[in-house]
Formats: structure tokens, sequence, C-alpha cells
């Protein structure tokens, strides 16, 4: 089996091919980082004429690198959602047309569960440990949820943010500081250049409903505390670079801590002693070395998806495409459908891997 991804659920354009052989076969990415930098944020239709110009282009180069003719591919994989409308149904209608001039299968692919999935094209994963049933912790730009996985394709939505996503806050407090667009990686960045524990006491921040039973997050009470410290500072005059890298310090530790704080309670409510941290906020390194930290007191082994696939991507869509394909679901209309809001809860379970 050969199966072609294709993710345009946002702003990055992804296209892969994977097999159960050979593991991921190729791949390409394009992200939209420098058209959406001048707007401060992802502008929806920008994003979708983007997909459009680039997205066949790329699957005829990613085929011709791969040595793979159309012939060679037995399925083809698409993010049906969640994401933006737009930039959804450029994805969709492509590999539906694909699909159907091939005479294969398609399928559309929950977002979530590709990036949930993520961890498992790590070659070695299983080798170490990674199976089911685990705590899937989804960190994002527009999702922060802790889902409980059984089997493969059941979840169990145990909490999810109730405002912000985590890598939103991030996005918005470096802003805030000052950080160039995309704010997530240069608020990391920005915030290893201190050592604050060495030289002076560090600023603490709030750590939002870490006192409440429930497993739900909240990020916009910690954002807005930032703003108004950061406007504090500067009409004392007392703001500079460095005090910007103690804040940047400062939320991330506290971000970070809430994160593990809801995972703590929901490892120890289900008992589960394997967490996947996904997500385009699982590559930051102060979140996995927190959260490895933590989870080595309880005895949790953690695993995250290979650097190449923690943002959006086509492979983690063809791998969890494969599943479906392999657990024998498929489209079954020519009807082209997607879902700008979509519960992992509704997906069918799968039979691979039981």
């Amino acid at each position: 089996m050969l199966v072609l991804g294709i993710e345009t659920s946002c702003d990055e354009t992804g296209v892969a091919l994977y097999s159960p052989e050979s593991g991921v076969v190729g791949q390409s990415l394009f992200s939209q980082v420098d058209l959406h930098r001048v707007y401060g944020g992802v502008v929806p239709e920008l994003a979708s004429r983007d997909h459009l110009k680039r997205l066949l282009p790329m699957v005829q180069v990613l085929c011709d690198e791969a040595g793979v003719t159309p012939a060679a591919i037995t399925g083809v994989g698409y993010t049906a959602g969640p994401g933006l409308v737009g930039a959804l149904f450029v994805g969709a209608m492509l590999a539906r047309g694909l699909a159907y001039s091939w005479r294969v299968p398609s399928i559309g692919v929950h977002h979530m569960e590709g990036h949930l999935l993520a961890p498992f094209l790590d070659p070695h994963a299983m080798r170490d440990g990674l199976a089911y049933p685990f705590l899937g912790l989804l960190v994002s730009g527009g999702h922060c949820q802790l889902v409980q996985v059984d089997a493969p394709g059941e979840y169990r939505l145990l909490g999810e943010t109730v405002d912000d996503a985590v890598g939103e806050a991030f996005d918005k407090v470096a802003t805030v500081l000052g950080l160039p667009y995309p704010g997530g990686p240069a608020l990391e960045h920005l915030a290893a250049t201190t050592d604050e524990m060495a030289n002076e006491a560090p600023y603490v921040f709030p750590r939002p409903m870490a006192e409440k039973a429930t497993l739900n997050f909240s990020f916009s009470g910690l954002k807005t505390h930032v703003n108004q410290f950061v406007a504090s500072k500067k009409a004392a005059g007392a703001w500079s670079e460095r005090e910007a890298a103690r804040v940047a310090f400062a939320f991330q530790e506290a971000a970070t801590e809430s994160l593990w704080i809801k995972c703590r309670k929901a490892l120890k409510q289900t008992g589960l002693k394997r967490l996947v941290v996904a997500g385009g906020v699982s590559a930051n390194r102060f979140l996995r070395r927190t959260i490895d930290v933590g989870a080595g007191r309880l005895g949790v082994r953690c695993f995250y998806p290979p650097p190449a696939y923690c943002t959006d991507n086509g492979a983690m869509i063809a791998y969890a495409a494969y599943c479906r394909f392999a657990s024998g679901q498929q489209d079954q209309t020519l009807a082209v459908r997607v879902k700008a809001r979509w519960s992992l809860q509704e997906l069918p379970p799968m039979t691979i891997g039981r």
C-alpha cells in the first residue's frame, strides 16, 4: 500500500507518501509564514489561494523525486477538518479529483488524529514502548486538548481550552514583546537567553486553573497578565531587552507548567502510563523537559513526534489515512465535505493495531 497524504488545514501546504513497508517515502512542506507575516496572523483567503497555486505542482514534484508513478499510489488521504474551510476545500477537491482519476479510494482525515498518530512515524517509537492505550496532549496554535486514547480510533476528550489555545497565547505574548511572526519559536529562543534562576529572583506568573478539579485549560488570563505587566514596566521606564527575556522565560514557564499540571491530574485519574504530546507546540524544548521530568517521577513514558512532524505536515495525514484504509474505511460518495469544527469523538474506531 502506498498512500498520498495532503494537508491544507491552515497556512502550510504539505504532501507526503507513506507505505507501511518503507515508512515516509517522501514529503514536501511549504510554509506561508512570509505571506502572512505582514498581517501578524493568517489571512484565510490568502491561505486558500496559496494552497491552490502550490498544491498540484508539489504533488508532481514529490512523485518525481520519489520515483513514484500514479499507478503505484493505492489511496489518497486529505485533511477534511478541523481548519479553515477554504483551505480545507482546496486540499479536499484536489485529493478527490486525483483519487477519482487514478481510480483509487480516498478518505478525509481528522487533522488532530494526524497529530495524535504522528509519533508512530518514528521508526523506533513502538520499540521504545509506544502502544495503546495512552493519554494524548494536543498543543498547537488552534488547539489545546487532553484526549484518552483507548484503542485505535477510540478517543475520549478529557479536557480542552476554554479560551485561547496555548500556541495562540505564545504568539500573542510574543507580539507584546515585539518579537517577529510567528512568535512561538521566537519567544522560546528569547527565553533561552536568560538563566533566570542563576542571576536574580524570577518573575512568577499565574498558572491558570491550576487548583480546579477540571482538566480544562485557560490561557487568556495569563496572556492578559503579561500584557499588564509589560505595560507597567514600560510606563515606569524599566523596559529593556533583558526584561523582555525575563518575561518570555516567566510566561513560557507558567504556560508549560500549566499544561503539565493538567497532564498529571489526567494521568492519575486514568492510570495511564504512556503520554503522547503532539502538535506544533510539542516542538518546544522547554515544554518537553518540563513534561519529561514530571512524567518520570510518575513512572510515565513520554512520546513526541519527530521534529519534522510536529507542525502541520502531509506525512501525518498520509499515515492516518493508511490506518483508516487498512481498517476498511474510505469515502463512500463523490460529495466533498470538510468541517471547520470536528470532534475526535465522532470518528469511528479502527481495526488496525488491535
